[in-house]
């Protein structure tokens, strides 16, 4: 087994067996590094709590209900706002959070007073808001409050109302997703079945999996609707509180991220016959064989043809562009569950990249069996990595860029190793053809950032005028750009920067003044 213990976590020898490194003719009996176990005491973890995996990845995305969290003002504060959920109904769900605001005299004396008062408070505050989902959050957990009779006895109360309680309080698993099972599970148990839709069309899906991130739902449910599908319902992301309740009226569920929702379409195939189908939005290749499963399921073969031929050769040209001058740049791939082997084969395949690490924090071993099928020999994969682990991973891996979150992302930068926010994307959406494109670009923008290469200097010691100013005259990323014909565009060898003396300098090379 082809354990890599890193040098900082020496004393913490169970971290070996968290971390692999991919070696020839190795595969999953012998290179699978352990993963969805409690975190090893010491080690400093940046996973996220069970609680957060139910609110701020799945349930805060609905975007017509009032979010409230039964605990301190801290959790609502921590997950509040902090990735790009939007929705059309005015970002309802983005501009307002609420809170019971647990403080200590509850934990002695109770809290359902405080958590009744919440409740009546924030519907009198929104009256058009009719819908609300209540989190349970640790301190809550421990003092044992019901939150389920209380939602009930104002629902008697006020019948105009539906509440959702979601009894995942942040120690409820060993990370995040965690927080997903369980809201998962407490949705279709309390909710899917409760409200009768609408049927507009013969063919008939819900969207499982996506929360919208700038706009991804939108993207794919487009596709779906050209095809002539209704999408039935979206879980979760632009979501309505009451589609999601009518999930069981759907023919299909079409499941994007795996890691997170593949808990309800389980279980809506076992009590509603349901089938599931999983699909992929990201990469030319990939996205067209997941409209095209959508499609054989309904024989609508033809009309997802025609969307398939038109992105195309709408969006290919310009991601070729990209893709040509992207090759070679070495990628860690450190985002949540499912990217790391969403994106682990095609970002090689279609953009050129050499992925040299894949890590999850949250992952379950299904996703790092199917991130290390992807990767090829010499990737090192790690599960639950911490700040130290990262920094020394990249200073033996040596990438260009990094796809990951905001914390890991912004220790990258300390090392200037830029990155791209893989949770909720720099310039999104990033799935669909077009997405697909705003992704090759946004990596180039990063990887060839003329500022980026300034904030090497050290003006301390380096020797350039103050006075006169500088310009970046070459990126200097120790590559060569070639055409088609493995003819030499531009080489990796001017000096980043030039000082200006005076001098008349060339244009930037041509390549780099055409890009889009």
């Amino acid at each position: 087994m082809p354990y890599h213990l890193f040098k900082c976590s020496e004393c913490i020898p169970e971290r070996e067996q968290h971390a692999v490194v991919k070696g020839e003719g190795e595969d999953l009996t012998s290179c699978l590094p352990l993963g969805y176990l409690n975190t090893i005491p010491g080690t400093i973890s940046e996973r996220g709590c069970a609680f957060c995996g139910a609110k701020h990845v799945i349930g805060t995305p609905m975007k017509d209900v009032i979010h409230l969290c039964h605990g301190p003002v801290g959790c609502t504060y921590d997950t509040w706002q902090t990735k790009r959920y939007i929705s059309d109904d005015g970002n309802f769900q983005l501009k307002y959070t609420f809170a019971s605001d647990m403080k200590e005299k509850h934990v002695v004396f109770g809290a359902e007073d405080q958590l009744r008062n919440s409740i009546k408070e924030a519907f009198r505050a929104f009256p058009h808001i009719k819908r609300m989902t209540i989190y349970q959050t640790c301190a809550s957990a421990l003092i044992g409050d019901d939150m389920n009779a209380l939602a009930q006895e104002i629902m008697d109360e006020m019948p105009d109302v539906d509440i959702f309680v979601c009894n995942s309080p942040g120690f409820a698993g060993p990370s995040q997703s965690g927080g997903h099972h369980k809201i998962n599970i407490a949705w279709i148990n309390q909710k899917v079945g409760t409200f009768e839709p609408e049927i507009k069309s013969r063919y008939v899906i819900n969207y499982v999996g996506d929360y919208n991130i700038q706009g991804d739902v939108e993207v794919m449910c487009d596709y779906f609707r050209r095809m002539g599908i209704q999408v039935l319902s979206v879980f979760t992301g632009n979501g309505r509180y009451d589609d999601l309740r009518s999930m069981h009226r759907a023919q299909l569920n079409v499941l994007e991220c795996a890691r997170s929702a593949e808990y309800i379409c389980n279980e809506l195939r076992v009590r509603y016959g349901i089938p599931r189908l999983d699909i992929d939005g990201f990469g030319f290749e990939m996205l067209s064989e997941s409209l095209m499963k959508v499609a054989l399921f309904f024989g609508l073969e033809k009309e997802a043809q025609a969307i398939i031929d038109e992105e195309t050769a709408r969006w290919k040209p310009e991601f070729d562009w990209y893709a040509k001058r992207l090759k070679g740049v070495k990628v860690c791939l450190w985002p949540g569950g499912s990217k790391l082997w969403h994106w682990a084969h095609i970002i090689e395949k279609e953009m050129g990249l050499d992925v040299v690490s894949i890590y999850s924090k949250f992952g379950h071993q299904g996703d790092f069996e199917k991130g290390v099928a992807r990767v090829k020999p010499g990737t090192l994969a790690i599960d639950d990595p911490n700040e130290l682990e990262g920094l020394e991973a990249m200073e033996d891996w040596k990438p260009d860029i990094i796809f990951t979150g905001v914390r890991p992302g912004e220790v990258a930068k300390k090392v200037r190793v830029p990155y791209l926010n893989a949770h909720a994307y720099h310039n999104g959406p990033w799935k669909g053809y077009e997405g697909w494109v705003r992704f090759a670009r946004d990596i180039y923008n990063a990887v060839y950032s003329p500022i980026h290469q300034l904030s090497g200097i050290d003006i301390s010691k380096d020797d350039f005028p103050l006075d006169c100013g500088f310009m970046t005259q070459k990126l200097v990323c120790g590559r060569d750009i070639t055409d088609e014909n493995g003819e030499r565009e531009y080489t990796g060898t001017y000096d980043c920067v030039t000082p200006l003396r005076g001098k008349e300098y060339p244009p930037y090379p041509e390549p780099l003044s055409e890009a889009v």
